[in-house]
């Protein structure tokens, strides 16, 4: 195989990666022979996608984390340098909340909720990871961010401002870690048939008016945002740096049609 388009003897961490989008990233990098380590909450569907990774035959471990403790992330870290000999090539910063209110009804503790997990915890992983991905000579983060950092979705500001501010995050790192061999890119979907997206799309007629702004005229699938991220960390992405790409069936350049109104 050309090793440009190769991940063999690479290592990585991927957060929140024992479902939906996560889960599809792990199979995708593992398929280009990563070595990977997923966290996630839930213990019981951590056990269980370990258990069919296994039977892939793909080279992946995995820890439960709380990414909203910093004790936690701080354990976890400790265990991919142990795990990985000091070096990481691939940080796959993707979980991510979304509680769907008015902006009005928003209290403090909703504020929190989205700020320790979608955007305080990528902060955090970054900066420790950090000595990891340079000490591997050839570093990438992506950061699972969303259209809703980039145009505007009813019900989501909270969310919204978290993923906006994931996306400066990687402009700002692809140029602050650029000399250290370390790359930082974000990808943005739009709405992925899982578990999260359902709920938000529980409203019959929330979910027709979004797809009705979706030129290519349907949800997308976890995979087909896996297959993006992991272009990006791939040797033939080398100098892609810093850039969001959106992964969302053309929603966010939909602009006017007339032909929509005849």
């Amino acid at each position: 195989m050309d090793k440009r388009w190769s991940l063999q003897s690479m290592t990585a961490l991927v957060t929140g990666g024992a479902s939906g989008i996560g889960y599809a990233i792990v199979d995708e990098l593992a398929s280009f022979g990563a070595r990977i380590h997923v966290c996630d909450i839930s213990e019981t569907l951590l056990t269980q996608s370990l258990s069919e990774w296994e039977k892939k035959g793909f080279q992946v471990s995995g820890s439960v984390c709380d990414v909203s403790s910093r004790p936690e992330r701080e354990k976890l870290m400790q265990t991919i340098s142990s795990l990985f000999d000091g070096k990481l090539n691939i940080l796959v910063n993707n979980v991510g909340v979304l509680r769907g209110k008015l902006t009005t009804e928003y209290v403090e503790e909703d504020f929190s909720f989205h700020m320790s997990i979608n955007l305080e915890a990528a902060f955090h992983f970054s900066q420790l990871s950090h000595p990891l991905l340079k000490a591997s000579g050839n570093g990438s983060i992506v950061f699972v961010s969303s259209v809703a950092g980039i145009v505007s979705l009813d019900g989501a500001s909270i969310y919204s401002l978290t993923k906006g501010a994931l996306i400066q995050l990687a402009k700002n790192l692809a140029c602050e870690w650029a000399k250290e061999g370390i790359r930082a890119n974000a990808v943005a979907p739009n709405a992925i048939t899982t578990p999260m997206c359902q709920s938000y799309l529980e409203d019959v007629s929330v979910k027709e008016a979004l797809l009705s702004r979706i030129p290519l005229g349907r949800l997308g699938e976890p995979n087909e945002v896996a297959s993006t991220v992991v272009f990006l960390c791939l040797p033939a992405a080398s100098y892609i740096t810093g850039q969001t790409i959106c992964v969302d069936g053309g929603f966010s350049v939909n602009g006017f049609s007339y032909q929509q109104q005849v």
